[in-house]
């Protein structure tokens, strides 16, 4: 494999770039928010022949392909398949019980920065797809936190907005989502009050009814608050009969050193073994698609080497700005947002060697391969931008520091695109 290409941007169509090489295994990361094009992720894949290309286009979870004939197909492992499967509902009753006795416990949710963009586009969302599919036990209670002053019925109607049944087309759905709307409730608070933690948790035992209660805290916050939100949901919110459990969404840190610090902090009020660190991106149906792709197509499987790609270009773009994220954004930037974290991972997923199983741990080890294997960085091959305000279509879309958010001097990169080999 001679080049692959990352692009990650907040940026206007005007930025955009081509870049070739010929080291091996290098790739172009490209990522932006504000193009002319819908919010998607793109795979492409360039054979080094000129004869014909080789091109994969995935895009909400479609996968288009275009390959020369293969002269032998190679049968994979069953396991293979077998672990790439789609959990089926009945599977996921089996699941839902599996740590609870679902006649006698119940399992509270509280999304903690329950009124964020995060929260709203994507969590309660997911955890609506996991209840439609039964993945959830039968008593459950699902709370939103935040400092935003709300009600349980302001928190359905925003909640309500960005719900659907998105999988296939399903019966029941209108139902499905008023039964799921009415096991949402909200509880305002500051995120390092105890006093106000102890009110939510108040709130969760009525709702518990006495039962073993199981609690998993979802943090939907910036990581310069995880400690006092953890710190206070332990001291006053915490199971007295049951597991409590924290997920901790990206960024995690700044860098190595302040995730190393945040992980000894979150550590004085929580064992390893309650702590989750996610990357959603990894859930989205287009890196799942990617590992099926990766591994079990029997077409791409004997194809996916650098003696039949050329290079690969990894695009990450959106069609919308900041739009009142600022106060998070202009503190990290494109790089820590998007591309050190979602755009590495696919990275890693697209060029790791195939593992010795496809449990957690040893594709985990395949991944730091690739990683340790990337040469370092130069300054010269890197390019960086910040979308300007721009007119398309008759519309006028403002400039990144045109957000209230941001401040007017920003330097704050919204593209980055560089090469990787």
């Amino acid at each position: 494999m001679e080049m692959a290409a990352f692009s990650s941007m907040h940026c206007p169509p005007s930025y955009s770039s081509s870049i070739n090489g010929g080291r091996n295994q290098s790739f172009i990361f490209s990522a932006s928010p504000r193009v002319s094009v819908p919010a998607r992720a793109k795979v492409f894949v360039q054979s080094p022949g000129n004869s014909h290309q080789n091109f994969a286009l995935m895009q909400d979870g479609a996968v288009a392909t275009k390959v020369s004939p293969v002269a032998k197909e190679t049968p994979m492992e069953k396991s293979k398949g077998d672990l790439l499967s789609v959990t089926s509902s009945k599977e996921c009753d089996e699941k839902a019980g599996s740590d609870i006795n679902e006649k006698e416990s119940t399992v509270s949710i509280t999304v903690v920065g329950a009124s964020g963009d995060l929260a709203k586009k994507k969590i309660f969302p997911a955890l609506f797809a996991l209840y439609y599919e039964g993945c959830l036990p039968k008593h459950f209670t699902i709370y939103g936190y935040a400092r935003s002053k709300m009600t349980d019925a302001e928190l359905r109607n925003m909640v309500s907005k960005t719900l659907t049944c998105r999988i296939d087309k399903r019966e029941n759905c209108g139902e499905k989502m008023d039964e799921f709307l009415k096991r949402c409730f909200y509880h305002s608070g500051q995120y390092d009050s105890v006093e106000n933690f102890a009110h939510l948790d108040k709130k969760l035992k009525e709702h518990e009814g006495g039962r073993v209660s199981s609690r998993l805290f979802y943090l939907s916050i910036p990581p310069n608050i995880f400690i006092d939100a953890v710190k206070c949901a332990s001291t006053a919110a915490s199971s007295g009969n049951g597991w409590t459990r924290v997920i901790v969404e990206k960024p995690f840190g700044r860098d190595s050193e302040s995730s190393a610090a945040l992980t000894k902090a979150l550590k004085q009020y929580l064992n390893e073994d309650q702590i989750f660190r996610i990357d959603h991106y990894l859930g989205k149906e287009l890196v799942e698609n990617l590992s099926v792709l990766r591994f079990s197509n029997l077409i791409f499987e004997p194809l996916w080497s650098r003696q039949f790609i050329r290079n690969v270009q990894l695009i990450f773009s959106e069609d919308f700005g900041t739009e009142g994220r600022g106060g998070y954004f202009d503190h990290y930037g494109i790089i820590r947002d998007i591309m050190q974290n979602h755009l590495l991972q696919i990275l890693a997923l697209f060029a790791m060697e195939t593992p010795v199983s496809l449990d957690a741990e040893d594709i985990r080890n395949e991944k730091v391969k690739v990683l340790r294997s990337m040469r370092p960085l130069r300054l010269e091959d890197v390019v960086i931008g910040q979308y300007k305000s721009h007119t398309k279509g008759g519309v006028t879309y403002p400039a990144y520091t045109d957000d209230n958010t941001v401040p007017k001097d920003s330097l704050t990169p919204t593209l980055r695109q560089l090469p990787c080999s």
